[in-house]
């Protein structure tokens, strides 16, 4: 290496030395829970036993990963969890898209911050807490269901009635997260030349006309790039909030890959064959996350490196 080029690179390191040593404990904390514990992985290919350890538990191949396609529940626990995140996805984007465009039509500022924080707000709660909330909202006796009787309509079970829980778990994550997702969108809208919307109400062109073909052409190319960004949490359909409000009346529809893997390999201490399943969704999910940035960087134009 040339010696002027060794000097530059001497001095950047140099310069940059305080951001690197703040980088440190960031990095040492990655490696020590993110990548060290990835070596527990080898117990999918093993009959795990607690006291002869990771490396002392006999090899069975496939034998795990066999067991888990073999289960009879295996893709009906497959389809919930596709339902539901896909839903989530789908409508939870769409919610915040017409959120966003809904604020930013409002004109009294003092009035947008306020729905907007609130809406936001919701996102900072933890499922434990919001969930508890909706338990209480929900429950047959339950304030939503009480209005329905003062007009005359029949009780919903949302929580126990197996066909309508996987609505229950969309909507109501919709409602905890649409106000954090609309601040992507409310920010591109930021982006807008105004001199387009007084180009076009100059020609004539009502606030409809402006929001067609003035406001969604413009934020077009973030809402491209956040759907195809979404993909890699298809198999992602929400570990928390299911524990709260799920329960074995609705196991058939609303169990899925996260809930069952904490049930049998945690609580059932069937470690390999839980390992297996959480190996499976993970390499899934690996793959739909390299098709997400590819496919964002061939429809957005984005790209992290």
């Amino acid at each position: 290496m040339p010696r002027a080029v060794r000097r530059t690179l001497d001095w950047r390191v140099r310069r940059r030395l305080p951001l690197y040593v703040m980088l440190l404990p960031a990095l040492v904390g990655l490696l020590l829970f993110r990548y060290y514990p990835m070596y527990g992985i080898i117990i999918a290919f093993k009959k795990f036993e607690p006291l002869r350890g990771f490396a002392g538990s006999p090899w069975v191949g496939f034998k795990n990963f066999q067991q888990m396609f073999n289960m009879p529940d295996s893709w009906e626990i497959l389809r919930n969890t596709l339902v539901i995140a896909i839903g989530k996805i789908g409508l939870g984007q769409a919610f915040s898209v017409v959120f966003a465009l809904l604020l930013n039509e409002v004109r009294l500022r003092w009035f947008k911050r306020t729905v907007q924080s609130v809406t936001y707000m919701l996102h900072f709660l933890s499922w434990m807490i919001f969930g508890g909330i909706l338990i209480d909202m929900l429950a047959s006796r339950g304030i939503v269901n009480s209005v329905l009787a003062s007009v005359g309509l029949q009780p919903v079970r949302f929580l126990t009635d197996a066909a309508i829980f996987p609505f229950t778990a969309i909507a109501t994550d919709i409602w905890k997260s649409f106000g954090f997702g609309a601040v992507i969108y409310l920010a591109a809208l930021t982006g807008i030349d105004p001199a387009l919307h007084e180009a076009a109400a100059v020609d004539g062109a009502t606030r409809w006309l402006r929001l067609r073909h003035v406001t969604l052409p413009g934020i077009s190319s973030t809402i491209v790039l956040m759907a195809a960004l979404s993909l890699g949490w298809v198999m992602d359909a929400g570990l928390e909030q299911l524990l709260v409000l799920c329960n074995p009346a609705v196991y058939s529809t609303g169990d899925i890959i996260d809930t069952w893997v904490y049930r049998t390999g945690l609580l059932g201490l069937q470690f390999s064959l839980g390992t297996a399943v959480g190996l499976f969704k993970g390499v899934v999910s690996l793959i739909l996350i390299s098709l997400s940035y590819y496919l964002a960087d061939r429809l957005a134009n984005y790209r992290i490196f």
